[in-house]
């Protein structure tokens, strides 16, 4: 159905990283989504009154909110294309993320409310009935979504939408209840045991699971994560294709959205180039990533010195004192400045943010390891930071 209706309403359907596109495939699957769970929401109801089960009532009215969330989702989509202006002037692609937050705090918010209700069920049980029509329609919710869970998660990893990746965890999460349900309701018909209770505190925890579960996929991008190494090898493969490019550090990835990230990284550059085609370089790299990742791009130049041995070996041995220190370290920046009293060694060492040992004893081992290796002479001036990536 999604693939139909993206080829007759969406131009150029296939281009998934464009923002217009982004956000016909986010309302037209909203809509669909709307549309399919309102449907399942009045079958389900009609089986749950009439077998008197409040396991699939409360299924049914899983899938009424499922529709408030489809309807919050394509607002999400909507607010997001907005162009950027004076007071967002980096666009409103982080409302998708919002949207994504609301969904999931409905989904638990409903795993609440079932589970108070399965307990009451509990702790006062009716009998239920079983019918054909009640399966039938349960075997259909299964199958729809299904289809919901397979073109959500889909769509959502082709157009990195955190919205339609949380939709996609709840529509499997209602797969793994309704079947829950089903399966309960055949047991209790033909065994005698009343289960359905049980089985609505068990399709709570599955709500609640999902919703914790897509809660922590959208909370992750808002508060600000590192990109994914594969976005962070397309970025070094643009960069390294230009053999001038030696070296590269402080990589930042700014994320303000799906289709709105901004890139700031320093390229290492001999030293002995000229200053003009340096520049030059650096403006053709900053254009291929903005025409290859759709990524606005910022880049520092850092000539460094070569053709010089005595900084080769230093540089050779820095990798090996760092390496024993801890996994996580590397340098950069690495210069000599001689004195007539002492030479200074000058460089950045990077560390990651999960590196358990700290930054004065970083220093103090690396001061201690150059002096053992090229005496007291040497000093080291180091500057500490955190890597983004």
């Amino acid at each position: 159905m999604i693939t139909l209706l993206s080829k007759i309403f969406i131009k150029n359907n296939k281009d998934y990283d464009k923002p217009d596109v982004r956000t016909a495939y986010g309302l037209l699957c909203s809509l669909v989504g709307v549309f399919l769970n309102i449907i399942l929401f009045g079958l389900k109801y009609t089986a749950g009154v009439i077998s008197s089960s409040v396991a699939i009532t409360a299924d049914a009215f899983n899938n009424l909110s499922d529709s408030a969330s489809s309807l919050i989702t394509l607002v999400g989509f909507k607010l997001a294309n907005q162009k950027p202006h004076g007071d967002h002037p980096f666009g409103h692609g982080r409302y998708e993320y919002i949207s994504g937050l609301i969904v999931s705090f409905l989904i638990l918010f409903m795993g609440y409310e079932v589970g108070k209700t399965s307990l009451g069920k509990i702790l006062h049980p009716e009998e239920c009935s079983l019918t054909i029509i009640t399966v039938v329609i349960m075997l259909a919710s299964i199958a729809t979504k299904l289809y919901m869970f397979m073109y959500n998660k889909t769509l959502g990893a082709k157009i990195d939408s955190a919205a339609m990746k949380a939709t996609a965890y709840d529509s499997f999460g209602d797969v793994t209840s309704t079947a829950v349900v089903l399966i309960s309701a055949v047991i209790s018909h033909f065994a005698g045991i009343n289960l359905d209770g049980w089985c609505g505190l068990l399709v709570a925890a599955f709500i609640i699971y999902s919703g914790i579960k897509s809660a922590i996929e959208t909370i992750n991008p808002l508060l600000g994560q590192p990109p994914s190494p594969e976005f962070v090898k397309q970025i070094e493969s643009v960069v390294y294709s230009h053999p001038e490019i030696i070296g590269i550090h402080d990589l930042v990835v700014h994320d303000y959205g799906p289709g709105r990230r901004m890139i700031s990284l320093h390229g290492e550059m001999p030293g002995t180039m000229n200053v003009l085609d340096m520049h030059d370089i650096i403006d053709c790299i900053e254009a291929e990533l903005i025409a290859q990742l759709g990524c606005e791009a910022v880049i520092h130049m850092d000539p460094v010195q070569v053709d010089n041995p005595m900084l080769e070996d230093i540089s050779a041995y820095l990798k090996i004192v760092l390496s024993e220190i801890c996994d996580d370290l590397s340098f950069h920046d690495l210069r000599i400045v001689p004195g007539n009293s002492h030479t200074n060694i000058i460089f950045d060492v990077c560390m990651s943010p999960d590196c358990k040992i700290s930054e004065s004893k970083i220093i103090a081992a690396i001061r201690t390891k150059i002096s053992e290796k090229y005496g007291d002479n040497f000093f080291c001036v180091i500057k500490l930071e955190t890597s983004y990536v």
